[in-house]
């Protein structure tokens, strides 16, 4: 990470600043003043970890004062950070057995419009257990195209399948991906009405059943139905498969059945993976909202969030994605629940991040 900083009047390190932000941001921190406000009370031997000098006259280490975090942090590179941020998770990750699979969507930061300066948008590549490997950030939604490829680059796609949602069935991003190593699995609506007649007007009642499942959650029963039908061309590249996905869920309070119909293309050939790994992976992005959005809403309050400082709201996105991705591949599914378990000793943030 560069330091964004001239040479004149430096007092900190950068990396202790750096590193003191996501120690803090690990504990629950929410704002730029409550990492100050979690630095400032940290004993002496927490702020020797993280990096700060003691005065050479009394041996004491001052913490640094909020403004001064606040200032730094808005004038990080936020591409270098979540590059930086990614790369830790990726090597302190446990390999999992199968096929790696990496949802990409994109997030508004609702609270970061300022009268100036239009909303922030960013794009994300995360893995299905919940680790944001890559960020960027966007003009607009309308944005989120042009970003794909460049969030992908640094990530080694090298037998990957990537979810995207319907924003993403683009001829270019497939053939992107085909070129890196990667496989497919995009969902098909009717902003892309051609491809969308197509894969819909395929004989799904002539087409064997694939997956079956039934389960009850959130005050709903709910069964899903997995169709795949392969074809011999279809005008989009490199695709080997449609599938077609039916939910029925029915509202245990009211009674009222809704059935849902989802089509989706991939480039895995027939037989590349099961009906049940399919499944799992298109419910696996979905889950994109749940793992990564709802937690940066609810728990640290993004939506509601007042900064704007400059790049501090695209700056404070990744230190969330890092406390997500570590508490999560540290076994936590709670993820406020963890916070509250980390906030209570300096400590445990360290450990958590190697450092003590």
């Amino acid at each position: 990470m560069p330091d964004p900083r001239s040479r004149r009047g430096i007092r900190h390190s950068w990396t202790a600043l750096l590193t003191a932000a996501a120690a803090a941001v690990l504990a629950g921190a929410a704002s730029a003043t409550a990492i100050g406000e979690w630095v400032a009370g940290a004993p002496q031997r927490v702020l020797a970890l993280l990096g700060f000098r003691p005065d050479p006259l009394t041996g004491l280490i001052r913490p640094p004062h909020a403004t001064t975090i606040r200032l730094v942090l808005a004038a990080a590179d936020g591409d270098a950070l979540d590059r930086a941020i990614g790369d830790f998770l990726l090597e302190r990750q446990t390999p999992a057995p199968g096929r790696r699979v990496i949802a990409v969507d994109g997030k508004t930061l609702r609270g970061s419009r300022t009268a100036g300066r239009p909303v922030t948008v960013l794009i994300a590549a995360m893995t299905h257990s919940g680790q944001v490997l890559a960020q960027r950030q966007v003009g607009g939604k309308s944005n989120e195209i042009p970003a794909f490829a460049p969030l992908l680059d640094g990530i080694d796609l090298t037998g990957v399948v990537v979810t995207a949602d319907a924003l993403h069935p683009q001829h270019d991003h497939a053939t992107y991906l085909l070129e890196r190593g990667a496989h497919y699995l995009a969902v098909v609506k009717r902003n892309h009405p051609g491809l969308h007649e197509k894969v819909r007007g395929l004989p799904w009642r002539d087409i064997r059943l694939d997956h079956y499942e039934r389960g009850r959650g959130h005050n709903h029963d709910e069964i899903r139905r997995l169709k795949t039908a392969t074809f011999a061309h279809l005008d989009y590249p490199h695709a080997r498969q449609a599938l077609q996905v039916v939910r029925w869920r029915r509202d245990l309070g009211t009674g009222m059945l809704t059935i849902e119909r989802i089509y989706l293309v991939t480039s895995l050939p027939p037989g590349a993976a099961t009906g049940s790994e399919l499944a799992t992976w298109i419910r696996g992005h979905w889950r994109i909202e749940n793992q990564l959005h709802h937690v940066r809403d609810r728990t640290f309050h993004e939506d509601a969030s007042k900064i704007r400082t400059r790049r501090l709201p695209r700056v404070m996105a990744g230190l969330r994605n890092l406390a997500i991705g570590v508490h999560r591949q540290d076994g936590h599914t709670n993820i406020a629940a963890a916070l509250r378990r980390t906030v209570r000793d300096h400590l445990r943030p360290l450990t958590t991040l190697g450092l003590a």
